[in-house]
């Protein structure tokens, strides 16, 4: 969804008796709880997701053949807002990435500290205000914990090993695309950014979805092979 869309959404939500903040196109906390509070009053699950069934509540029906914009992976849809987002060298840091640890309420005191686990927490932090994270998010094998298996397919997280593979060291982002010898990943921490690059898919430890985002929907995507490889992710 567009930021005209979540517009859409939060004009609505005025009109309906809903509160949902600033008409500013930004899915917020206060955007959010809104579309709760209306789903609740309409029978429908209370996960702050404008899928296919709570915009027909908040719209009604489509037009034949239409297909609206809908909020079917949020998580993913920060993920891709956040592209471009970069470490800052020396000792001062990118308060872009410092505001990722208050959005899940954890200390972090730099971004020289490897925040690709950090980036991935607050994707699903922000977006899926009920989904249980791990213990330690900055830890990137902590993921494989998160969720419940899937099958690699776009928005899921996908953990590497970094190292060796009987290591602890690891890397964490969200599948992209694929291409034959690759994955293709949406990360942050990938050559101090946030980017999409290719990780050998033999480096892959697991594939995971989260638990409050209804089932997996099974989409994969074809990728450029002769895109980037990932060669620094500390």
């Amino acid at each position: 969804m567009t930021p005209d869309d979540w517009k859409n959404v939060q004009r609505r939500l005025v009109k309906l008796g809903f509160n949902p903040g600033p008409i500013d196109g930004i899915r917020g906390r206060m955007t959010v709880g809104a579309v709760k509070r209306f789903q609740e009053s309409r029978g429908l699950v209370a996960d702050g997701i404008v899928g296919p069934r709570t915009r027909a509540a908040l719209f009604g029906p489509d037009a034949p053949g239409e297909r609206p914009a809908t909020d079917d992976m949020p998580w993913y849809a920060e993920a891709i807002r956040l592209v471009g987002t970069r470490e800052i060298a020396g000792s001062k840091s990118n308060e872009v990435i410092l505001a990722m640890a208050d959005t899940i309420d954890i200390d972090y005191s730099g971004d020289d500290i490897p925040w690709c686990g950090l980036f991935v927490g607050h994707c699903i932090g922000s977006s899926l205000g009920d989904e249980p994270l791990p213990a330690n998010p900055l830890g990137a094998r902590q993921w494989l914990r998160f969720g419940e298996d899937c099958t690699p397919q776009v928005g899921a997280v996908l953990v590497f090993w970094r190292g060796k593979k009987s290591g602890w060291q690891g890397h964490v982002g969200f599948y992209h695309g694929e291409d034959a010898t690759h994955y293709h990943v949406l990360g942050g921490n990938q050559s101090d950014s946030v980017n999409v690059m290719r990780i050998d898919r033999k480096r892959l430890l697991g594939a995971r979805w989260p638990l409050t985002a209804g089932r997996p929907l099974g989409l994969v995507a074809e990728g450029d092979s002769d895109a980037k490889v990932s060669t620094n992710e500390a």
